[in-house]
């Protein structure tokens, strides 16, 4: 049936239509920003926008599509706006020129649970309470003041740690396994001190390990509730429900020992528990009531960097010749006499290569952490709206060829004779593994002391193989944390001259 022009129907429509258009305008002249072009982008359903054609390796995915639609593009999962951001130049208008506004993270469900409703340094919103938090954070364990004297419990675990290897000598090592032993014994040691000793100790750490990992994968997957919020409550994929199982078992395996911690605090007095004269940072944050912070430094503190180690391993493993440098390097300046002392890290300058170009290959957070603007703007000439969630792909800019030359080849010599313009302060918009702006991570100081260390160590006391007949498998796993899809195992061989230096 055709509607004629004074059709009622024809005219309520047209009516509607004028009046959303008003109401949209209406909403860009409020927010105090032009009228202007959407970024281009990638269609989908209706409703359910590209949600249903996502891959589980998101990252190549985003990538292929910046290749189709350029350096910034749109698009919907579900009712969510999303842009991912691919260049540079416009990375550099987000985290630089409009930091401010892209200061607050894009939480999920997920998320928002695994930060106890973000409330911790990684996932509180920008402001105030995040200033203080952080800067709690960094003068009670971060600053340079804090790390040193914190370094002999660096020491004691990676020599506990090459004891342990020792006397496994022709076993089949798993990296990642061991990294995130000593990784989660210091934060354990730094933010509670001796407490726990022994077997105890490394029940817990063992406990910790899956658990961490299955959080962080956890983090990093789709949900059908941060698309369409109104389904929320029936946790159609379980990812609600998952992610509170796995916060009480954390809570579980940790509880007594904080408990047991503030108890003593109780029964001595406040002040009382104080070590080389200062308290330790469990006891700091029991008087300011910030208990959540302990076990988001716990969670967030220890994967990454027991990840970043496994992929160090597996690149020089499968790079004989880099192993060979990194390993005479360690003999020059070390000796095989002596054992490293975390003095000689900055010397070693082709392991710092080495390290610098496995995070350019293998960014341990592929997107790093998604933000999300608090008021809409523009990007690259495109408007950006206000909550959107945005995606940050420095897994393709760090292997982008008009960047970086053979991007696909490990060659750690590009890295070398200018530190500073490849360090991790994220003021070089090409390489931002640990991200920039007001919210890098603030756990860099301590990650890149102590996975410089334990590479160190592992490689100059031990030779490394492959157990016999085992390929080197280099596919890896997308999430929040970019993590090998299948464990690395190593053999180690012993390089030192003597076997005190192993006690």
């Amino acid at each position: 049936m055709n509607l004629q022009i004074d059709s009622p129907v024809l005219q309520i429509s047209i009516s509607i239509l004028t009046l959303s258009t008003l109401y949209l305008i209406w909403k860009w002249i409020k927010s105090g920003t032009k009228i202007g072009f959407f970024p281009p982008g990638a269609r989908g359903l209706p409703i359910l926008g590209y949600l249903p054609f996502l891959r589980e390796d998101l990252h190549n995915q985003f990538t292929e599509l910046s290749h189709k639609y350029g350096p910034i593009y749109k698009l919907w999962l579900g009712n969510k706006l999303c842009v991912v951001i691919s260049s540079p130049s416009l990375i550099k208008e987000v985290v630089r020129d409009h930091d401010t506004i892209f200061s607050n993270r894009n939480k999920s469900v997920a998320a928002t649970i695994a930060t106890f409703n973000a409330n911790d340094i990684a996932w509180c919103p920008y402001g105030t309470e995040w200033r203080e938090r952080r800067k709690l954070f960094v003068r009670e364990m971060l600053s340079n003041a804090k790390l040193d004297a914190s370094y002999n419990l660096r020491k004691d675990e990676v020599r506990k740690a090459i004891g342990q290897v020792y006397s496994k000598i022709g076993s089949c090592i798993e990296i990642s396994e061991l990294a995130f032993m000593i990784d989660i014994n210091l934060v354990m040691s730094m933010c509670w001190g001796s407490s726990i000793e022994g077997e105890g100790r490394d029940n817990i750490a063992k406990a910790l390990l899956p658990v961490v990992a299955k959080i962080l994968d956890v983090l990093g997957k789709p949900n059908v509730s941060d698309y369409f919020p109104i389904l929320a409550r029936f946790d159609i994929q379980g990812i609600e429900k998952e992610m509170r199982g796995l916060m009480k078992r954390v809570e579980c395996i940790i509880k007594g020992i904080i408990e047991d911690r503030i108890k003593i605090y109780k029964d001595k007095g406040q002040g009382a528990i104080v070590k080389e004269g200062r308290m330790d940072f469990l006891q700091m944050l029991v008087e300011l009531n910030e208990m959540e912070d302990v076990k988001n430094i716990v969670i967030g503190g220890t994967d990454t960097s027991s990840t970043t180690v496994e992929w160090v391993m597996t690149e020089l493993l499968r790079n004989p010749e880099a192993m060979k440098r990194v390993q005479t390097e360690l003999t020059e300046v070390v000796g095989l006499n002596n054992i490293v002392e975390e003095s000689h890290i900055p010397k070693l300058i082709f392991l710092d290569a080495v390290l610098k170009e496995t995070m350019r290959i293998h960014p341990i957070g592929p997107f790093l952490t998604p933000r999300t603007p608090s008021e809409t703007c523009t990007v690259g000439g495109y408007t950006v709206q206000k909550d959107s969630g945005i995606f940050i792909n420095v897994w393709s800019i760090q292997r982008d060829p008009l960047i970086f030359k053979n991007p696909l080849d490990f060659n750690p010599d590009r890295f070398l004779g200018n530190s500073g313009k490849w360090d991790f302060s994220g003021n070089n918009f090409n390489y931002m593994p640990f991200g920039s702006g007001r919210r890098i991570c603030a756990g860099l100081p301590l990650a890149d002391r102590m996975v410089r260390y334990v590479l160190a160590s592992l490689l100059h006391s031990f030779e490394w193989k492959l157990p016999k007949g085992e390929n080197l498998d280099m596919s890896d796993q997308f999430g929040i944390v970019l993590r090998k899809r299948m464990p690395l195992n190593a053999v180690p061989i012993p390089r030192l001259s003597c076997s005190n230096l192993y006690a």
